[in-house]
């Protein structure tokens, strides 16, 4: 290796490139900057402002904070359902009145108060509701019309009960403790705002009414093509909205207890730059609490610490109109330009160097034949990519199906095959448990069962999520392969966990260590990680000693050994480091070897670009995805090795006509049955000299 190419390499093995990528595609990262600009506002009127965060300027503030966080949130809602709502302000307006002249004027009991109040704001914003949800008028201009009706209004009952509101004392503690009292010394406008953003959240994140409002939000066609009621999500967000507003009244009401024709002016406008500045979408579908709370925070700080430093009420909204224009100039351009920046950095290649290939000519032990001419066609143009390929005791053969289906073709003469079970994602590796059920590996959903009466269960879909993780690496996205262990345990590989099952060449683009191993416990039904950081494992095989395994790593073109048990456990040892192709599964042959599929073979070319990670970095930002250079996966091999990583045979099809591509193979009784992911076909070759009796079930599990 030159010093350039060790430069390069501790390069890309010092800087995780692929971190950028990651975080900018998590949804969270929208909050980043936002919670930047709190930190930032934060600081600088801390340091201008002797005392700023005092205990009673802080008590003050947080009071405040409360009733305004809950106008905040109460837009929110509308906007994550693709509307807008500026009746908000004068809705809290009317809340503080009706409020104040229900326990002042009227007497009612405290809790008649604030449900009248409250149920006054829900009447409001249900004529919103009806006009914009269900008569589909123009949210701006509808909402806009309910402010000055809704103004008018309170202008009408402030003429006729301001004097008797002024000149009533409420005899209440209650009443006062909404606006003055504290929980577990919190004030208590703040303690509401804060239950409301938690149900907020858990209803938008983990709800079947949340998500209706974000699938509203973001596409009301779409929405409406899968059967969400969209004019009554819409409404029921106007009406929540006319709710909370008329609530944040009611604790304004109680802490100030004045009526005056100016109490909610502008609010409209501080609680919509509020809401775009924290980083939800005037676009709808892209809303959260959080996002509520942190532009919350950031218009309340700002406009309390102008007002302490003495700038003028006309300052201040013209600060708050150019904060509003900034915020919507940097949401609108994000949403247009985040998928264009996220495609040029999340594809992160990295430095790999291959072991020099080995030869395939005369001498080698990969050297080329044509061993496969004689393979027979099981199901020609009768089957969609047969990733495996597996057989049970009675001969029959299972494969999966590119449409979601593990299909069976019915011994002796395979000449008809069913659908012995529909899985509904992409079957890969198959084995067999000790009680004849099938084992699937299924892509993008997991680890699967089919028994023996053709039930499919989910076994799991998930694993422990690593610690340093910046994606959520907790959900499965690519199993692959699987074998059993004598106790039943079930360890299976995932390729990758940074792409889907259709991006899997990409992962090879970036030939980083993506993959895993993952153990699953039938027994105590949990599942857990016991291999990180491999290149696309796509194999595993049990040794015949139960306490070992074979693994496959694809794009690093080797074959490891790994002890699960034993006085070795946790060791990992190569076998075979030099593989002139691509491995893929790995099965049991019948004179204790092993069988390998190698899906494709290494080329100069691309060997070389693997020592380029700037070169398929810029081919990725640059050159069309279906003009990248990828490995050669047209031609297959199979070949037979034995525990100490020695080649024994190969079995090659030189012109790629009679089974071009191979992922997979099966001996059982002297055949040896091939399966292709591209292919539309099971192959059969006899082996001379193999046990006829010998299958792969009796050799896990015994004679039955």
């Amino acid at each position: 290796m030159t010093l350039t190419d060790r430069l390069v390499r501790w390069r890309y093995r010092l800087v995780p490139d692929h971190v950028l990528g990651e975080l900018l595609s998590k949804r969270w990262m929208d909050n980043a900057i936002p919670l930047i600009i709190l930190v930032a506002v934060a600081a600088v009127f801390g340091s201008l402002i002797p005392g700023f965060y005092g205990p009673q300027s802080l008590s003050d503030l947080a009071r405040q904070w409360g009733e305004f966080a809950l106008i905040v949130l109460a837009l929110t809602i509308v906007m994550a359902a693709g509307g807008i709502d500026l009746s908000v302000g004068s809705t809290f307006a009317l809340g503080n009145i009706v409020a104040l002249a229900l326990i002042g004027v009227a007497g009612l009991p405290v809790w008649a108060v604030v449900v009248l109040t409250m149920a006054c704001g829900a009447a409001v914003g249900l004529v919103n509701g009806l006009l914009v949800g269900y008569l589909r008028l123009r949210a701006f201009l509808t909402t806009l019309v309910t402010l000055i009706i809704v103004r008018a209004v309170v202008d009408m009952l402030l003429l006729r009960y301001a004097v008797a509101i002024a000149a009533s004392f409420p005899d209440s503690d209650l009443w006062f403790w909404f606006g003055d009292g504290f929980v577990a010394g919190i004030p208590v406008s703040v303690v509401v705002a804060v239950a409301v953003a938690l149900i907020l959240h858990l209803v938008l994140s983990r709800t079947r009414p949340g998500w209706q409002v974000l699938a509203v939000g973001g596409s009301r066609r779409s929405a409406h093509n899968v059967g969400i009621p969209v004019r009554r999500v819409i409404c029921m967000t106007y009406v929540v909205s006319g709710t909370l507003a008329a609530g944040a009244g009611v604790l304004f009401a109680s802490r100030l207890g004045a009526a005056g024709s100016d109490i909610g002016l502008g609010l409209e406008i501080a609680a919509l730059t509020a809401a775009v500045l924290g980083g939800n979408s005037l676009g709808g579908g892209r809303s959260s609490a959080a996002k509520a709370v942190i532009g919350s925070l950031i218009v309340m700080i700002l406009v309390n610490g102008l007002v302490r430093l003495g700038v003028t009420s006309g300052a201040n909204s013209l600060l708050l109109g150019l904060v509003l224009l900034i915020a919507v100039a940097i949401d609108v351009r994000w949403l247009k330009n985040r998928n264009k920046v996220l495609a040029k950095v999340y594809v992160s290649p990295t430095y790999a160097d291959l072991p020099p290939a080995p030869g395939t000519d005369d001498g080698s032990p990969y050297a080329l034949n044509d061993r496969l001419r004689p393979v027979e066609a099981i199901g020609l143009g009768e089957i969609d990519g047969p990733e495996d390929v597996i057989l049970d005791e009675d001969d029959n053969i299972y494969v999966g199906n590119r449409t979601g289906d593990i299909v069976r073709f019915l011994a002796p003469d395979y000449s008809r095959h069913e659908v012995f079970a529909h899985v509904g994602g992409r079957p890969l590796g198959m084995a067999l448990a000790r009680d004849g059920a099938l084992l699937v590996c299924i892509g993008g959903m997991g680890l699967y069962r089919i028994g023996q009466d053709r039930t499919v269960e989910r076994l799991t879909d998930e694993t422990n999520r690593s610690l340093f993780s910046i994606i959520d690496d907790s959900r499965l996205r690519l199993a692959d392969d699987l074998d059993i262990a004598p106790d039943g345990r079930v360890f299976f590989s995932e390729a990758t966990v940074r792409y889907e099952m259709h991006e899997w060449p990409v992962d090879c683009l970036e030939s980083r260590g993506n993959g895993r191993i993952i153990c699953y416990d039938p027994n105590s039904r949990t599942t857990r990680t016991v291999l990180r950081n491999l290149v696309f494992p796509n194999g595993i095989c049990m040794t015949h000693d139960g306490q070992s395994f074979l693994f496959a790593e694809t794009w690093a073109c080797r074959v490891s050994r790994y002890w699960f048990d034993g006085p070795r456990k946790g060791q990992v040892e190569p076998i075979i480091p030099d593989l002139p192709g691509y491995p893929d599964n790995i099965n049991r042959a019948s004179d204790g070897t092993y069988w390998l599929a190698l899906v494709g073979m290494r080329t100069p070319a691309f060997d070389l670009a693997l020592r380029m990670p700037g070169f398929r970095r810029r081919m990725a930002r640059r050159v069309a995805p279906d003009e990248w250079m990828f490995p050669n996966i047209n031609t297959g091999c199979v070949l037979r090795f034995d525990e100490t990583g020695r080649v024994i045979e190969t079995f090659w099809d030189r012109k790629g006509d009679n089974h071009p591509m191979i992922t997979s193979m099966r001996e059982h009784k002297g055949h040896l049955y091939i399966g292709g992911i591209s292919n539309n076909r099971i192959g059969r070759l006899k082996l001379e000299g193999a046990d006829p009796g010998w299958t792969g079930w009796q050799s896990y599990w015994g004679r039955a």
